[in-house]
């Protein structure tokens, strides 16, 4: 099947009020001006040198996002361009986006990771250090950024009761962390759900889902 054909399919199993991330992740240029000119603005990468590479090499109306595990260092190549950071996962990361962000005159939209798996190879915050950091008046006085909502990654099992208990525990924790909004604290995306497990995530309230292989085929990792 085509990539096009893929794209269509996957959108017929989203609803509207889902937001589609085609996870473009080791993929050349070729295949996402395919997913493009079927109508895809939004792709996702997990490494930042990738991304700023497609970046520059591609139509500039797509929204970038970065996806992966962030490396504080690496952030101000992508800080004049990404449109999502997904995967923040400790206040340090955060400030050093602000910082990056201000250079550029700029506002990064921002995801606070949250902790869901029992794998030790997840990243994540537990709920106790989200909540400390959106408490806190340093926090409150980072202009740069926005935190927009939360994402976090289910276990990598076959068993979907766990998958769906992991869902249901970051829609609770993202319910109990919007009492408080405040100017760079507007929370409206839950980011759960891949190319296996994206409609179990629906079904317990994701708001974005971040799908690669369905679309594009299974990765080549060589």
């Amino acid at each position: 099947m085509s990539i096009a054909y893929n794209l269509k399919h996957i959108k017929t199993t989203i609803p509207s009020n889902v937001e589609l991330v085609a996870v473009s992740k080791t993929k050349p240029n070729e295949a996402i001006l395919e997913a493009y000119n079927a109508g895809q603005r939004v792709f996702g990468e997990n490494k930042i040198q990738e991304m700023v590479e497609k970046y520059d090499q591609l139509p500039k109306d797509i929204e970038w996002h970065m996806i992966g595990h962030l490396q504080r260092n690496k952030v101000k190549y992508m800080a004049h361009f990404v449109h999502l950071i997904h995967g923040v996962d400790s206040f340090k990361t955060l400030k050093e986006i602000n910082k990056q962000a201000k250079k550029h005159n700029r506002v990064i939209n921002c995801l606070l990771q949250i902790k869901i798996a029992k794998e030790e190879t997840k990243f994540g915050m537990d709920l106790d250090e989200v909540s400390s950091i959106l408490n806190s008046e340093e926090f409150k006085n980072l202009e740069n950024i926005c935190i927009i909502g939360f994402m976090g990654m289910a276990s990598f099992t076959n068993n979907n009761a766990i998958v769906r208990e992991e869902f249901k525990t970051l829609k609770q924790h993202s319910t109990n962390l919007k009492i408080n909004k405040f100017k760079n604290f507007q929370p409206t995306v839950l980011s759960m759900g891949m190319s296996g497990d994206y409609q179990i995530a629906i079904e317990e309230g994701s708001t974005m889902v971040r799908i690669g292989s369905s679309i594009f085929g299974e990765r080549n990792y060589n």
